[in-house]
C-alpha cells in the first residue's frame, strides 16, 4: 500500500509516471486504493469545475459505416443491423429541440458514412452555429483527411472525439480490419489537435487481447498527448461480432481509471460513458464519483435511438435520454452534483 500511495502522490504532483509504475497501480489495485484515489480525484475535479457536471446532446446521425471494425455492432458486414441516416434537417431539428431543453452543446456521432461530405457536413456546423452560437459543435465521425478536418474547422466546428482505441499497434490490428492502420489513427489525432480541434482520445476498458501493460501504455499515451477530452468506458460485446461471447469490461476498473486520468490531467473533460450504465446499474454515476465530470444524454429522434447499438442493450432510456433531463440531474443530486447548462468548455488548472 505505501507504493501505491507513493505513486498516488507522484502523480498528484508531477501528472506524470512511467508505464512500469502506471502498470504497478493496475496490477497491485485494491478496494481500499481505489476509493483514496477516487477521494484525491474527486478533491482535483472539485478544485477546478466544483460539483458541477456538463452536459452534452449526443445526436447519433447515422449507423451506416464503412468500417468493420470486429468489435462493433453497426461495422459494414453485420448485415443484421436495421441501417438509418438522418437528414440534415432531422439533425438540426435535434439541435432545436436539445436547445429548448438546456443543451449548449451538440455531439454528432456516426459511422464513417459516405453520404456525410464536408460539403454536407459544413453547411450544417455553419448552420448550427449561425442559428446557437453560445453553442459548442462536437464532432465524432472518425478518420477523415486533414484537408475535411481543417474544413470542418473553419466552418465552426469546436471539438472533435476519435478514440486512439490502443496505442499497442498489435492489440489495435486485433480489433481492426487489416486495412485500418493505427498509424493513420494517431495521425489523425495529431492533426486535429494542430488544426486546433479541442479534441478527445480514448480506449475501451477490457476490450478482448488486452492486457493491463496495453492499459498503461495507454495511460502513457493520454498523459502525453494532453487532450481536451478523453472517453473511456468497459468494452460490452455485441451479438452480431466475433466477440459475441466474450466478457463485458469492468465497472470497477473503469472508475479505477477515470481517477488516474483525472489526477493526471486535472482539466480534462472526463465523460461517464453509456457503457458504465449499461453493464451496470448506477455505473455512470460511479463514474461522476470516481472523476468524471461530463453526461452525454441520447438527442437522437427517438424512433432511430434502439438502431444506433455499437454494443447490445446500450441504453438510451430514462436518465440516457435528453427529454428525461430533470431525471439526469435528480440522480446527480443525490450523489452530490448538478448539470450546469453551458458549453462546457475545458477550464484551467
Amino acid at each position: 500500500m505505501n507504493k501505491l500511495v507513493s505513486l498516488a502522490e507522484k502523480l498528484s504532483d508531477t501528472h506524470s509516471l512511467s508505464v512500469d509504475e502506471y502498470l504497478f497501480l493496475l496490477e497491485n489495485r485494491n478496494e481500499e486504493f481505489a476509493l483514496y484515489l477516487a477521494k484525491i480525484a474527486n478533491r482535483v475535479r472539485q478544485a477546478v469545475y466544483s460539483n458541477k457536471v456538463y452536459i452534452r446532446g449526443l445526436i447519433e446521425i447515422s449507423n451506416i459505416c464503412k468500417n468493420n471494425c470486429l468489435y462493433c455492432g453497426i461495422r459494414a458486414k453485420n448485415a443484421s443491423c436495421e441501417r438509418y441516416r438522418l437528414t440534415p434537417d432531422e439533425i438540426y431539428d435535434s439541435c432545436v429541440s436539445g436547445y429548448e431543453i438546456g443543451f449548449r452543446t451538440f455531439v454528432l456521432q456516426g459511422g464513417e458514412d459516405f453520404f456525410f461530405t464536408d460539403d454536407v457536413l459544413c453547411e450544417l456546423i455553419s448552420r448550427i452555429k449561425k442559428n446557437f452560437p453560445d453553442c459548442a459543435v462536437t464532432l465524432s465521425l472518425g478518420e477523415r483527411s486533414r484537408e475535411s478536418y481543417q474544413a470542418l474547422y473553419d466552418a465552426g466546428a469546436d471539438r472533435y472525439l476519435l478514440r486512439h482505441e490502443a496505442v499497442n499497434s498489435e492489440l489495435y490490428s486485433k480489433l481492426h480490419p487489416s486495412n485500418m492502420k493505427q498509424e493513420n489513427r494517431l495521425k489523425c489525432l495529431g492533426e486535429l489537435k494542430e488544426i486546433g480541434f479541442q479534441t478527445g482520445c480514448g480506449f475501451m476498458v477490457g476490450a478482448p487481447y488486452q492486457t493491463l501493460r496495453h492499459i498503461a501504455e495507454d495511460l502513457k499515451f493520454v498523459e502525453e498527448f494532453k487532450p481536451e477530452m478523453c472517453g473511456i468506458g468497459p468494452f460490452v460485446p455485441h451479438k452480431n461480432t466475433i466477440f459475441r461471447n466474450e466478457e463485458a469490461g469492468s465497472v470497477e476498473l473503469t472508475c479505477y481509471l477515470l481517477s488516474i486520468i483525472r489526477i493526471m490531467h486535472p482539466n480534462i473533460l472526463l465523460p461517464a460513458t453509456t457503457a458504465l450504465g449499461t453493464v451496470e446499474e448506477g455505473g455512470r454515476e460511479k463514474g461522476i464519483l470516481a472523476g468524471a465530470n461530463v453526461i452525454m444524454p441520447n438527442l437522437s429522434p427517438l424512433g432511430v435511438r434502439r438502431k444506433y447499438e455499437l454494443y447490445d442493450n446500450k441504453l438510451s432510456t430514462g436518465a440516457e435520454s435528453a427529454e428525461n433531463i430533470e431525471l439526469l440531474n435528480q440522480k446527480l443530486r443525490e450523489i452530490g452534483f448538478e448539470i450546469e447548462i453551458s458549453r462546457g468548455d475545458i477550464k484551467g488548472e
